[in-house]
């Protein structure tokens, strides 16, 4: 090979560049909900007047391709921030033994078993926020501030639906990503949906596989929310039944 030329090796990693490069880039998962710029003022100037927290000492450290437990936390600080609820409960942890006080969103489903252990603080709220990727999540909050294992907190739920209806309201023109699955794909909330009409519906192991997205959301760089479940052929048929027996119950 003379001077200034290159292997064939060295050509080919200079055509996929592209593809290296993009190896080192940020991988959104579907924790990365994105909470919504007004919903976030919502519930930070509601714990600024409620707790008298410093608005200059709030952080929020997670963030795209961040690491929290590497952050540094300086004496005053409080997190407020919406963390990834897949491991709230390690981040909780976390900040009750490093003495970091935060106040974080957290799912209202399963909010008591993320840390009741643990000596955390609950917010039970009926939030349902539309984060930015077009999820709809019921919301509450776990925090070490304030002095009740439990409360409620109407006027912080107020000004987050409040927030949510306002930002629905500037996106009206620009609608948020809805998804018609087809009946091959199984989500968990279609699940929910044919017990809670009483629905007897089961996928026999084997006859399904776990899937992050759709081909035609990978295109658009989107994902189910919570991932699915591919269904055989048999398992998309009785699906399909069970899906116009829960509609027939919900009409009744």
């Amino acid at each position: 090979m003379g001077r200034g030329g290159a292997t064939g090796k060295q050509r080919s990693l200079f055509a996929d560049h592209e593809g290296f490069v993009d190896k080192f880039k940020p991988k959104k998962t579907t924790d990365d909900c994105y909470t919504p710029p007004k919903v976030y003022e919502a519930v930070a100037s509601w714990v600024a007047e409620e707790y008298g927290i410093d608005r200059a000492s709030m952080l929020r450290p997670f963030r795209p391709g961040g690491d929290y437990q590497a952050e540094e936390y300086p004496e005053g600080c409080c997190v407020v921030d919406n963390p990834p609820f897949s491991i709230i409960s390690q981040i909780v942890r976390f900040y009750l033994r490093e003495g970091v006080p935060f106040f974080l969103f957290a799912p209202a489903l399963t909010l008591f078993g993320c840390a009741a252990s643990m000596g955390a603080r609950f917010l039970t709220c009926d939030c349902d926020i539309v984060y930015e990727n077009g999820a709809i999540v019921r919301t509450a909050f776990v925090t070490s501030l304030g002095e009740h294992l439990v409360r409620t907190a109407p006027d912080l739920t107020e000004r987050v639906m409040a927030a949510v209806a306002e930002t629905q309201r500037e996106r009206k023109g620009e609608p948020l990503p809805k998804y018609a699955y087809p009946y091959e794909l199984l989500t968990s909330a279609r699940g929910s949906y044919l017990s809670k009409w009483g629905v007897d519906f089961r996928v026999p192991v084997g006859e399904a596989c776990f899937v992050r997205a759709l081909d035609s959301q990978k295109a658009a760089g989107k994902a189910v929310f919570g991932g699915g479940l591919l269904l055989s052929e048999r398992a998309a048929a009785e699906r399909a039944a069970a899906e116009r027996a829960a509609a027939e119950r919900a009409a009744a």
